[in-house]
């Protein structure tokens, strides 16, 4: 049972989220994709204020480690390593696209399936032109084919589409729409990548120490971009 701060900035999203025992105690996200940097500390300051705690009142960390945006990746990574230098606190990594697949297992997988169904998970991240970054999960959140970049054409993923129903989420969803035209797929709307799909998998991380190296971390960039500058920790703790 933990404290833990959750942030997701892996896409246009800038989301944080603060936890107490895997409840959400508070939540800031934008969805319009600017200024990652800027609005990350202000709404890590923001939360922390509301609730009245410190930085050292926290138990840990969590961050979303990829895939996503170069950039967003940099930012989130920059102030949480700041964070827990300063205040010795663990550092937790979760993947992108198992948050996304952990909530749509949670909250929409009822709607989409029978139990006869053969069921696969596939979230999506936007990685430009008509490339994803993807991964599949069964419906107990199993990852059942590693992470990768895929250009996506009308053949793609046509012979496990064949065996199976498979759930299409994420920011790189949509543009595969016209693409991925058989039966058995299904788009899933409104999936981001926000903290508050973090926090029952950092609270499980936390319970079982799975921590990363803050020292040593880097997320799964799968593609190299130009690396931005490090964020400065501009947030206050209450006094």
């Amino acid at each position: 049972m933990a404290l833990i701060l959750n942030i997701d900035t892996s896409t246009e999203v800038c989301s944080v989220a603060l936890a107490q025992d895997g409840k959400i105690i508070g939540i800031r996200e934008n969805t319009t994709g600017q200024n990652h940097s800027t609005l990350l500390t202000t709404f890590i300051g923001e939360l922390l204020d509301e609730a009245s705690i410190a930085v050292s009142q926290l138990d840990a960390v969590a961050i979303s480690g990829g895939p996503g945006s170069y950039t967003g990746l940099r930012i989130a990574v920059s102030v949480a390593k700041g964070i827990c230098y300063g205040a010795s606190l663990p550092l937790i990594a979760i993947s992108s696209l198992e948050s996304m697949a952990n909530e749509v297992i949670k909250s929409h997988l009822p709607h989409y399936s029978n139990s006869e169904d053969t069921v696969l998970l596939c979230p999506m991240l936007d990685a430009r032109r008509m490339e994803v970054y993807s991964a599949f999960y069964d419906p107990q959140g199993v990852q059942v084919r590693d992470i990768q970049a895929d250009i996506i054409d009308n053949l793609s993923f046509s012979s496990m589409l064949e065996n199976s129903k498979i759930l299409f989420f994420g920011n790189g969803a949509e543009k595969c729409r016209e693409a991925i035209t058989h039966p058995n797929a299904v788009f899933v709307n409104d999936i981001l990548t926000l903290a508050s799909y973090l926090v029952p998998l950092s609270e499980r991380a936390f319970a079982a120490k799975s921590f990363v190296d803050v020292a040593y971390y880097e997320p799964l960039y799968l593609k190299d971009f130009v690396a931005v500058a490090p964020v400065k920790n501009i947030f206050h703790s209450p006094k």
